[in-house]
């Protein structure tokens, strides 16, 4: 949307004949509004009632996560060798866009042939684990099958699994034991995001009948057999997951349609997505169990269905209006798709900082998205751009890591953090990318304790304040000239 504002801006600048001017901005204006009926079809809904852990070592580790704050989703599968959007292509939704001189069956075929050019010669997993670490993150949910049904590691359910790819002879073919050991390796806490829905399987879409959305596309009540086979495939899939890859922390479960139906709320409806009438009941209690059994303490995150299994709330690609009082993470991009894209744009340093300040200021997690490249590492733009939030990060971590939400979140373009103890209060002033340093300012709510120095996160410095009534009004060093990377400025103090 940020690029397309641009354009518009700029062609106005340019474009002086009237006619080819109006025919020029309609052309924008139709399409800025497609792009947000798209995105509108792609939101997931938050769950409208949070149910608490019950499971005291769930409990535990929720508490262990909540204290890490900034994570990153990693989305890598066969979409990256085109460079498209993950999975949903191959969706026959009238929101979906494709080349309209090919036909959807040929298109699907194209598109699952593409496990014969998936060989990633570059795979570097190690590259990963430590930028994200250079980044400031905590943990990790890496895409083990996205909703194609391709699994990046040696599945025994389906040949349909980068094994049988043109990458299968590769010594680190079993991309995901490699990917979670270079992420542990460098202290993460790691999660496996596994889609429910699985397009390429024909126990979900059976290859009698068309396939005209993202449902499975038969009367689940009516074939009994045939979905009790995917729910089995589903259950020895997840099983290898939590058996054969060590320690796991989190399942990150997506695709939030497959889900009894009376869990279907009028929020649910309004999301917009199809709702067939037929229960996609995977029997979810099972799975949690045998999950359990094999990593005790396991956070499930069942995406938007709610209930005892989704430990923490997920609003993607948005941030909640208010603070939550339960925990919750908000899934953002690094660039504008969740995948390789070979044309994407990086949000600036500063917007991701204010985005994740934002986000921890409200209570929640940030967990974001970077996709490498098909060869399998991440572009030295990702790069720089992780290097650039870590350099922040180094400096005012401290009121990020481990904080809690206070009453007053923010005032203005000020956010506020707490330690966990109460006693510190974080005061976190954001500034947009073509901002420049203004010595003084202000913000009202959380006022220091009497007599309580308020200091730069990043040095230590103390600065002059003032006082009056509910608000406080900073004077920064003389010696700060400019505004730093990530244009953000930390401070903190004991509050009253």
């Amino acid at each position: 949307m940020i690029e397309l504002e641009k354009i518009w801006f700029e062609l106005k600048q340019i474009v002086h004949n009237k006619i080819m001017r109006k025919i020029i901005l309609t052309f924008l204006f139709l399409l800025v509004v497609v792009s947000q009926m798209i995105f509108a079809q792609h939101e997931h809904p938050q769950t409208e009632h949070y149910m608490a852990p019950k499971d005291e070592q769930v409990i535990q580790k929720l508490e262990e996560w909540q204290d890490l704050k900034f994570g990153i989703i990693i989305h890598w599968g066969l979409y990256a060798v085109p460079g498209i959007i993950e999975s949903w292509s191959v969706c026959s939704e009238d929101w979906i866009d494709r080349d309209s001189t090919i036909s959807y069956n040929d298109y699907k075929e194209w598109y699952f042939g593409l496990i014969n050019e998936f060989n990633p010669v570059k795979f570097n997993p190690e590259q990963w684990a430590e930028v994200s670490k250079e980044a400031g993150m905590k943990y990790l949910v890496f895409t083990t099958k996205h909703h194609d049904g391709f699994c990046l590691w040696n599945t025994q359910q389906t040949d349909y699994s980068i094994a049988n790819s043109p990458f299968g002879s590769n010594d680190h073919s079993d991309a995901l034991k490699y990917v979670l050991n270079a992420y542990r390796n460098q202290g993460f806490m790691v999660g496996t995001y596994f889609s429910k829905p699985d397009w390429h399987s024909d126990y979900y879409w059976w290859k009698k009948y068309a396939t005209p959305n993202r449902n499975n596309n038969y009367d689940a009540d009516k074939f009994p057999w045939r979905w009790n086979q995917f729910k089995k495939y589903t259950f020895n899939q997840i099983q290898e997951l939590m058996t054969g890859y060590g320690d796991v922390d989190i399942l990150w479960l997506d695709g939030g349609w497959v889900r009894p139906i009376e869990t279907v709320t009028d929020e649910v409806r309004a999301w917009g997505a199809p709702i067939p009438s037929w229960s996609q009941d995977i029997d979810m209690p099972s799975i949690a169990n045998m999950a359990r059994q094999n990593q005790p303490g396991l956070l499930i995150v069942d995406r938007t269905v709610g209930g005892l299994y989704e430990n923490y709330q997920t609003p993607e690609q948005r941030i909640p209006d208010k603070a939550l009082d339960h925990p919750w993470e908000s899934c953002i991009t690094l660039g504008g798709a969740w995948g390789y894209s070979p044309k994407d744009r990086f949000k600036p340093t500063s917007q991701v900082i204010r985005t994740l300040v934002e986000v921890v200021a409200k209570g929640g997690s940030l967990l974001l998205g970077v996709g490498p490249t098909p060869e399998g590492e991440f572009t030295a733009e990702q790069v720089a751009s992780l290097k650039m939030i870590g350099q922040w990060m180094q400096k005012n971590g401290e009121a990020i890591y481990a904080t809690r939400s206070l009453e007053v979140c923010q005032s203005d373009n000020v956010f506020f953090t707490q330690s966990k103890d109460h006693k510190t209060c974080y005061a976190i002033a954001c500034y947009d990318e073509d901002d420049t340093l203004e010595t003084t300012f202000s913000w009202e709510g959380n006022v220091p304790s009497k007599g309580s120095a308020i200091r730069l996160v990043s040095n230590g410095k103390r600065v002059k304040y003032q006082v009056s009534g509910d608000k406080v009004s900073v004077v920064l060093p003389k010696d700060m000239k400019e505004l730093p990377l990530g244009k953000a400025i930390a401070f903190k103090y004991k509050k009253q």
